[in-house]
This record gives C-alpha cells, sequence and structure tokens, in this order.
C-alpha cells in the first residue's frame, strides 16, 4: 500500500505530467480555456489512465513484445470510445466544449508513456495507482490553467461572474478583461509563468540545502533491468551515473608480434 501512495504522490507533485514532465501539451494548451473544460478533459484522461494501465498490466505477460505499442492503443482506443460516449450522452454540452479532444486521448503521450514504463513492467495494484496519480495530477495543472486563463480573460470562474466587467458605453467603472488570456498565447503565457514559479520554488530548496530529485518519469522501478532509462546517461532519480573509463588493452611487445606472424606463416 506505501509504494500505492508514493505512485499517488509522485503523479500529483514530483513527477506531474504537465509542470515537471512537461506531456499532454497538446489538449492543455488547447482546452484550458476554462476552468470547467479543465475538470472535463483531466478527469476524462484520468479515467483512461487508470483503466488502461490496470488492463495492460494485467495482460503484460501476454502481449508479445513486437506488438506491444498496437495492443497498447488498442487498448487505450476502446477505453477512450466508452468515454466519449459516456460524456457525450451524460455531459453534451462539455462534449461540445472539448470536441475533437476527446478522441485524441487514444494518441496522448501521457497514456503510452506509463503503459510502456510503468504498466507493461509492473503489478496491476501498483500501476492503477499510478494511472490514477498521473491523471490528477494532470488534472489539477490543467485546472489551474484554466482558471488563471477564465479569470484574468473574463473576470470568472467556473462560469461564475466574480468581477464587474467594466461598461465602456456608459463609463461605468468595473474590470477590464485581457482577452489574449482566453487566446491561443494566453495559454503559453500561463503555463510558461506557473512552470517558472515551481522551478523557482524548486531553486529556492535546493539553495536551502534540501534535496530535490530531478523526475525523470519512470517512477519508482523496481530493477534496473525495468527501468527504461537504465542505459542512459541518468538513472530514474536523474542522477548521472558514473561512466566507467574505456579499457585500453596493453600494447604488445614487437618481439611478439614478429613471432606471431612467423606462426601465421
Amino acid at each position: 500500500m506505501n509504494k500505492c501512495m508514493e505512485r499517488l504522490y509522485n503523479g500529483i507533485l514530483k513527477e506531474n505530467p504537465t509542470f515537471v514532465l512537461m506531456l499532454g501539451m497538446c489538449p492543455t494548451l488547447a482546452v484550458t480555456t476554462s476552468a470547467m473544460n479543465g475538470i472535463g478533459m483531466g478527469l476524462s484522461t484520468t479515467v483512461v489512465l487508470a483503466l488502461s494501465n490496470l488492463l495492460i498490466s494485467m495482460l503484460r505477460n501476454v502481449i508479445p513484445d513486437r506488438v506491444r505499442v498496437p495492443s497498447f492503443i488498442v487498448v487505450v482506443a476502446s477505453f477512450v470510445t466508452m468515454v466519449q460516449f459516456l460524456v457525450q450522452g451524460f455531459v453534451p454540452s462539455l462534449y461540445d466544449s472539448l470536441g475533437i479532444y476527446i478522441p485524441l486521448i487514444v494518441v496522448n503521450c501521457i497514456i503510452l508513456g506509463r503503459a510502456e514504463s510503468y504498466a507493461s513492467k509492473n503489478p496491476p495494484l501498483p500501476s492503477l495507482f499510478d494511472g490514477i496519480g498521473m491523471g490528477l495530477g494532470f488534472t489539477c495543472s490543467i485546472t489551474i490553467i484554466g482558471a488563471f486563463r477564465e479569470f484574468i480573460g473574463a473576470g470568472q470562474v467556473l462560469g461564475h461572474q466574480v468581477l464587474p466587467i467594466a461598461d465602456m458605453a456608459s463609463g461605468a467603472p468595473g474590470y477590464v478583461p485581457v482577452t489574449i488570456f482566453v487566446l491561443a498565447p494566453g495559454a503559453f503565457f500561463v503555463l510558461g509563468s506557473l512552470t517558472a514559479v515551481i522551478n523557482a520554488i524548486n531553486n529556492h530548496k535546493k539553495a536551502q540545502g534540501k534535496k530535490v530529485k530531478a523526475a525523470q518519469g519512470c517512477g519508482a522501478c523496481p530493477s534496473k533491468d525495468s527501468c527504461p532509462s537504465a542505459n542512459s546517461a541518468e538513472g530514474c532519480s536523474g542522477e548521472a551515473k558514473a561512466t566507467e573509463a574505456p579499457k585500453t588493452e596493453a600494447p604488445k611487445a614487437e618481439g611478439t608480434t614478429e613471432t606471431e606472424k612467423k606462426v601465421e606463416e
């Protein structure tokens, strides 16, 4: 159970897919015009992440290694179709707002990345919690981005007007919305600003002597062989591995070389 709680914590904070791993940027920038869109997109992705991680982990010893990626896509696409029909049937207004981005969950790099790096190498229960943690982290991040964009760009929160809008015709005082924040450039401004704040907090912790691990997205790898970055220059914790100096063979003596040539002749 401690490992499951660790997967939840890593997905929400330590390995947040949006602010730390910078994954899933397409829906993050496209659908976060409001906090409600962020909640709907995030929860839909969470359901697909959790269920696909669970099923892929259960079938990890059955799926041939040569066709694992197509198999993962088939599993993810099945759950995405189910979620799409449910959202369309029960929340049609949210379905109209999200549009094409619900079917595009199939190719979301967060889902395929967790299936490849974690679910296909770990037991079902930790894989389920890994999907829930990553999904909740994604939901929280895009909801925060959507709330900032909605508040600055329209003076609203969750569709409710919290700041009175200024009436230019009558000269009544009020808030003048910064419309660019509900347009495409506003997503880049908010995402960049929030990421800069998180980096500043981490740098402040490092300056105080606290250890801040750089997340690699592979999570708590049970062994070196199951870590997708085991052969790279960085391990699971982001710390550089010590590289061995290349071994050089000692030069052979000239007499030995001549003797070998005579033997070959």
